[in-house]
């Protein structure tokens, strides 16, 4: 409630800090320690040269798209243009939408791409994707050795005192820090919380947005991306942020303005606690080159929003996603499951079910909603997207329509025996109860998708 009153109210804003204000760096390290910012000079040069490269390589190739996302039963066009790149056969699902990697180049896989320079582009993000992940592990460790240290030493020494504001001037953490001793469970944890699986790049050209909404809360301007944590994500995996603003003398001149808040000319960051209407938020600002981490638990403690500069802008957005249930293996071993209670005659080649159990029936159908609504309907709803840099997936898909078509003649099968009667009533009542809550969640999501 108090937060909606604060939407109504505009003038009653929230408090934010920007890199001027004078206790910036203090509220940064007591309330967004697990925030690690890195300028653009401590990032190795060749990444500065490859990466907007392969970011313009694949704007200039039409890769980047606005997603049609599902927000309370609503569709709603994204004013960030994404594309999906990462391990072969990963997806991502966020705001009921699924994405399907566009697969960088991985040993063991036969990958074709619409062109050399696709496949260049996709190399440089996996490189950038390892670099991050080295880094992701540095920072890691020396937030796990400061942490020690308060605890052991409650004063608090010049190095610590320093540790903050070393961020945003230096953005590393130092040698000694990185190096730390950490013991083997800790670091085999470490690095599996920072391997990163996939990227999604986001594109933006601001002023040629018609309307951008406005941050609610502090009146920090337009937003790109809302408040929001990362969804879909292994739990307290660390996120890592590359970002590339087309910047030109015009925004620079904007950035020497002593401006009260943040400069509306320049891209930022902002953080704040989640479901906290005391402490004050942040508003970091973000230039060609720069890097920022968000680690361990802050996804989840913390929102984040992207506030829109004047300059077209990209970001290419690492994640370990949580791909238990979001891999083309997983849905093709659940499709091989489901499969199993179907049967050939070897005379007459007729199909029969092995099993009429209410479980067994459950089970199969489910899997025939996940494949149909999880899998197919999300990828070709958005068209042949992918076939402007690879035609990858295609058989893959092929092989899930294989098999979705087989579920459906399943399906006839459940129908035309339970009709029959041969069962006896009881098991049979309890087959068509299963039967029907999965089937009648069918139909909806069938009418959902053809309404979309």
């Amino acid at each position: 409630q108090k937060r909606k009153l604060l939407e109504e109210i505009g003038e009653n804003r929230l408090p934010y800090k920007t890199p001027t204000d004078p206790d910036f760096h203090h509220l940064w390290k007591t309330k967004y320690s697990k925030l690690i910012f890195r300028k653009s000079d401590t990032v190795p040069e060749e990444l500065h040269h490859l990466v907007p490269e392969g970011f313009l390589t694949l704007r200039e190739h039409g890769c980047f798209f606005q997603d049609l996302v599902r927000i309370k039963g609503k569709d709603f066009l994204t004013p960030v243009s994404r594309i999906l790149i990462g391990n072969p056969g990963c997806t991502y699902k966020y705001l009921n939408t699924r994405l399907f990697t566009v697969p960088w180049p991985t040993e063991g896989y036969d990958i074709k791409y619409c062109s050399p320079q696709i496949h260049d582009a996709c190399k440089a993000l996996i490189k950038l994707n390892d670099y991050l992940h080295v880094e992701a592990v540095k920072a890691l460790q020396g937030q796990n050795w400061f942490e020690t240290k308060e605890v052991e030493d409650t004063t608090l020494t010049d190095r610590e005192q320093n540790f903050a504001t070393s961020l945003t001037e230096k953005g590393s953490v130092s040698e000694d820090q990185s190096s730390c001793c950490v013991p083997e469970d800790d670091y085999v944890s470490l690095r599996n919380r920072t391997s990163y699986n996939l990227t999604l790049l986001n594109y933006m050209e601001p002023l040629q947005m018609l309307y951008l909404k406005q941050e609610p809360y502090f009146g920090m301007g337009n937003m790109a991306v809302s408040w929001h944590h990362d969804e879909n994500l292994v739990e307290r995996s660390a996120v890592a942020v590359y970002s590339y603003s087309c910047e030109d003398s015009a925004i620079e001149e904007s950035n020497e303005q002593k401006l009260k808040g943040r400069d509306p000319a320049v891209w930022h960051v902002g953080l704040k606690v989640a479901w906290d209407i005391e402490t004050p938020g942040l508003a970091i600002p973000l230039h060609q080159g720069d890097i920022y981490l968000m680690l361990d638990d802050l996804n989840m403690t913390h929102q984040h929003c992207v506030l829109a500069g004047f300059s077209p802008r990209f970001s290419s957005t690492h994640r370990v996603a949580d791909c238990s249930r979001g891999t083309l293996e997983y849905i093709l071993g659940r499709c091989e499951l489901a499969l199993q209670n179907l049967q050939t005659d070897s005379d007459s080649m007729a199909l029969s079910l092995k099993s009429l159990e209410a479980a067994v029936v459950k089970q199969a159908e489910e899997i025939h909603n996940e494949v149909e609504f999880e899998w197919l309907r999300q990828f070709w709803f958005q068209g042949k997207r992918y076939l402007k840099c690879t035609d990858w997936w295609l058989k893959p898909m092929a092989k899930l329509e294989e098999f979705w078509r087989k579920m459906e003649i399943m399906t006839s099968l459940v129908l035309s025996e339970v009709g029959k009667g041969n069962q006896i009533d009881k098991q049979r009542n309890e087959t068509i109860s299963c039967f029907l809550q999965v089937l009648t969640e069918r139909q909806k999501l069938r009418k959902e998708w053809t309404e979309r």
